[in-house]
């Protein structure tokens, strides 16, 4: 059942955003959601056409340091766009960017790719594209805005799955062949991947594990307990879905995303975990709320701002407190 909404006044959000930890980092992913109108947004936006209207309002919200750029795993974005991008966001506002899923799909399946079904992909782990099509457009044209690369590797099925081991050596050698400085970072969707050789590897690259909440993966907290699971010089996780919940169903669920529909206490402690742990290691982490998660991200960020407000209640009221710059140390 619907929570009425609980929207936050400007006065508290000011409080609330002086209060964040510089290293935590709340972003959406993505920013194209009219029914964010009276709390993000200041005026009703159609649903499609205001795309840099928006998201110049989206970077004004005080709680958002950061943005998922999710439309670029569909295809990388052309310069323009990078442009029109950089142009609506002020200095220094880093954006954690999927990478293009022609680098990340095994075997190409889904309606996008009906016509090559079944068939294997040739640009899997490919370093020169992932060159070319993103990482030099970012560095000509978004280098002040660019966070973490985050390659998603969506369920690779069990007929054509790697085994975890060779599933980290294909890691290992496309890692070696990017530029080391990324920063990068990779999200897996196979739970038998979550192994001390894949960790290692992104350790070794200082690549970074995304703890992800996904509807087939352990928890993030499940994820937490795992040895080692902090693999580079920041964190990224990605609060997407409650286990067992479908996309398609949180969509029919919690459209138009302007409430919580549906609070999820564990997933709100485990992210509260996560904040207490990139804190006591003083690591910058880029944390990326969905509105499938609850129903609405700017008001789940709201909640979990809140509490950690209440945490920290004891001590003395921060002033001036700025994020540092969130580059990989």
């Amino acid at each position: 059942m619907s929570e009425p909404p609980d929207r936050p006044t400007p006065e508290e959000l000011i409080r609330l955003r002086d209060r964040l930890p510089p290293e935590v980092l709340f972003g959406a992913s993505s920013w194209n959601y009219p029914g964010w109108y009276g709390l993000v947004y200041s005026r009703l936006y159609p649903a499609t056409g205001k795309t840099v209207e928006m998201l110049a309002e989206y970077a004004r919200f005080p709680l958002f340091r950061t943005l998922g750029i999710d439309s670029s795993f569909y295809n990388p974005p052309t310069t323009e766009t990078l442009d029109r991008y950089a142009a609506a966001l002020p200095s220094g506002f880093r954006c954690v960017s999927k990478v293009w899923e022609r680098l990340t799909v095994h075997t190409f399946a889904g309606p996008r790719e009906k016509d090559r079904a079944g068939e294997k992909n040739p640009d899997f782990l490919n370093p020169a594209l992932f060159v070319e099509s993103m990482y030099g457009p970012y560095q000509e044209r978004f280098r002040d805005h660019t966070g973490p690369f985050v390659f998603e590797f969506q369920t690779i099925a069990g007929w054509d799955a790697f085994k975890p081991l060779e599933f980290a050596n294909r890691l290992d050698r496309f890692f070696s062949a990017l530029p080391p400085e990324g920063p990068y970072a990779v999200e897996i969707r196979n739970p038998e991947y979550l192994t001390p050789a894949s960790f290692a590897v992104l350790r070794e690259h200082n690549v970074a594990h995304v703890f992800n909440s996904w509807t087939r993966m352990p928890s993030i907290g499940a994820q937490l307990e795992l040895p080692e699971p902090i693999t580079a010089s920041f964190v990224v996780a990605r609060a997407l879905l409650s286990p067992g919940r479908t996309y398609s169903e949180a969509v029919d669920s919690f459209a138009p995303y302007d409430r919580i529909r549906e609070k999820d206490p564990s997933l709100r402690a485990d992210l509260m975990r996560l904040i207490e742990t990139v804190r006591r290691l003083r690591l910058p982490a880029y944390l990326l709320v969905n509105n499938r998660t609850e129903g609405s991200a700017p008001l789940t960020i709201t909640a979990l701002a809140r509490m950690l407000a209440e945490t920290d209640s004891s001590e003395p009221e921060p002033t001036g407190n700025t994020p540092p710059d969130p580059r990989p140390r």
